[in-house]
């Protein structure tokens, strides 16, 4: 079973993992080539989010999944083409305006911006679908009862590592009891002392993370760990501009970072799909 993890090339070649970079396709070959999957750390951040909620069965009708900081993914229309319920949250139109994440497909400013490459057909995706705004330092006490939230690399731009972390303890309110909460986020491999901690975007230390899962597991949440790096020229390349067709780790300032996932089972027992 999928678990959190470095080592990326090889994923990113498995059966599984291309069966659904082939259903994403059209977001991000967008000229129809036909090229192989790519190797970048995108690709793996959205694939493993699909993968871990897919094998933990959250994909399928019935079941409510909460987004956060959305942008144009094209993770919800995923989830929708399944049959599952969706509510698609993203920061306030003026806020992203303001750090300028409104012209580079980084804000999702209405709800067909979330189905741009067609993932969903349009009338069930409208039927399931929602977007709303939401702070995710902020999250309304109202949002409750999903089987499965998400986000893709967006609480590390959240102010500070501890924001960050505060986060994904406060979204664990928004899961039923047994609910899967899955995200990526930016992990620091350089060094597990210095790091970046200030606005715009923190880079994640081992330590960090260990103080999290030990957070969440005082809760009774259930989380593991996976550092292992991968053996992999591709793995092991720090790519930086002008970037090339290899993308899994690249530079912050002096550090060196790559993605990482976390999966997070809420304690109590997991309830059937409604549908």
């Amino acid at each position: 079973m999928l678990t959190s993890q470095m080592c990326k090339r090889d994923v990113l070649t498995s059966d599984d993992f291309v069966r659904w970079a082939e259903r994403i396709r059209p977001s991000w070959d967008f000229d129809h080539t036909g090229v192989p999957v790519l190797v970048h750390r995108k690709m793996w951040e959205w694939l493993f989010i699909i993968q871990a909620l897919f094998e933990r069965g959250m994909l399928q009708p019935g079941r409510s999944g909460l987004g956060f900081g959305v942008g144009q993914e094209p993770l919800a229309a995923v989830f929708a083409s399944f049959g599952c319920t969706v509510l698609a949250t993203d920061m306030a139109e003026d806020r992203a305006r303001e750090i300028g994440w409104t012209s580079d497909g980084q804000f999702a400013a209405d709800l067909d911006s979330l189905n741009k490459y067609g993932l969903c057909d349009p009338a069930g995706f409208k039927e399931r679908v929602s977007l709303r705004t939401v702070d995710m330092n902020d999250i309304p006490r109202y949002l409750s009862g999903f089987d499965f939230t998400w986000s893709s690399c967006a609480f590390e731009h959240l102010g500070s590592i501890e924001s960050g972390l505060q986060f994904v303890e406060r979204q664990m309110r928004c899961l039923a009891p047994g609910g899967v909460s899955v995200h990526t986020t930016e992990l620091n491999v350089s060094s597990n002392d210095e790091t970046v901690d200030e606005p715009g975007t923190v880079l994640y230390r081992q330590r960090d993370l260990r103080r999290l899962a030990l957070r969440l597991r005082l809760r009774g949440h259930k989380i593991d760990l996976d550092f292992k790096p991968g053996e992999t020229t591709d793995d092991q390349h720090v790519d930086v501009p002008p970037f090339s067709n290899v993308h899994l780790r690249t530079r912050v300032q002096e550090y060196v970072t790559t993605s990482y996932g976390l999966i997070i089972a809420k304690r109590g027992r997991r309830r059937a799909p409604t549908g």
